[in-house]
């Protein structure tokens, strides 16, 4: 009998579950690891980048992807599915501009995708989209910034800063841990600087510490969006690094001196 729950999506097993929904998240866990942090005037997406082929064009393979000037999205899991379900979004923003003559908010295009991943989840002949996207941008009337993630099943939710894919939970772990203290530091280079370490720093717990492991998308209030060149990136993981190393070292001699 566990076999046609297993087979059917439509079907419940008796102890309440989908089991396909289940393996499309499966899928995503073993996806590369993506995460996103959200500050007061800026959002940071950080993705891992798996290695490619020498004979493949680098700039093809995109974790991170623009759904509106002002939206961008990263996910984990399938890249076939992501491609369908965000070029299905694109022209969701495009039909909104044409017909209202207004760009698209965040919660509204995350509702969107989320009500077609649901869809997928009911319906025979159909499986579910084996992706969890972390979707970004500000509000074009409040300015304000908005992050939001989206699982297999169309459930979504709004947070402050969040991971998804393979080594997610040591990603969120991180996250969670130094967060507030990140933005009580005082920094040199001021909030965006801070929010940029935090993400790139989360990514470097899970990625070996080379730039050209990471991809980095800053979104800016007001301003298109902008992926990080590797130059900066290199600069800022050495620096990340040091910083590092240094709490590193006061543990110790702390540890000694007690």
């Amino acid at each position: 009998m566990s076999a046609s729950y297993d087979r059917a999506i439509t079907v419940f097993s008796p102890d309440g579950h989908l089991f396909q929904v289940e393996y499309a998240q499966e899928a995503v866990e073993k996806g590369s690891t993506a995460l996103a942090v959200k500050g007061k005037d800026v959002i940071v997406l950080a993705v891992e980048k798996k290695a490619v082929a020498k004979l493949q064009e680098d700039r093809t393979v995109r974790k991170i992807c623009s759904l509106d000037d002002h939206i961008l999205v990263a996910f984990a899991g399938l890249t076939a599915d992501a491609r369908v379900l965000i070029n299905r979004a694109r022209i969701e923003c495009q039909s909104h501009r044409l017909s209202l003559e207004d760009a698209v908010n965040v919660p509204y295009i995350t509702r969107y995708i989320a009500r077609i991943k649901q869809q997928y989840t009911q319906s025979n002949g159909r499986r579910p989209f084996g992706i969890s996207c972390l979707i970004a941008g500000f509000d074009p009337e409040s300015g304000e910034p908005r992050l939001f993630q989206t699982d297999p099943s169309g459930t979504y939710f709004e947070w402050k800063a969040n991971a998804i894919g393979r080594n997610g939970k040591t990603v969120r772990e991180y996250l969670e841990k130094k967060l507030e203290g990140e933005r009580d530091k005082k920094d040199a280079g001021g909030e965006e600087t801070k929010v940029l370490k935090l993400a790139v720093g989360a990514l470097m717990e899970v990625v070996q510490s080379r730039e050209n492991n990471m991809e980095v998308a800053i979104c800016r209030r007001d301003a298109p969006y902008q992926l990080m060149p590797t130059e900066e990136l290199e600069k800022l993981v050495k620096e990340i690094q040091q910083e590092k190393e240094k709490e590193a070292q006061s543990d110790k001699d702390k540890s000694k001196k007690t």
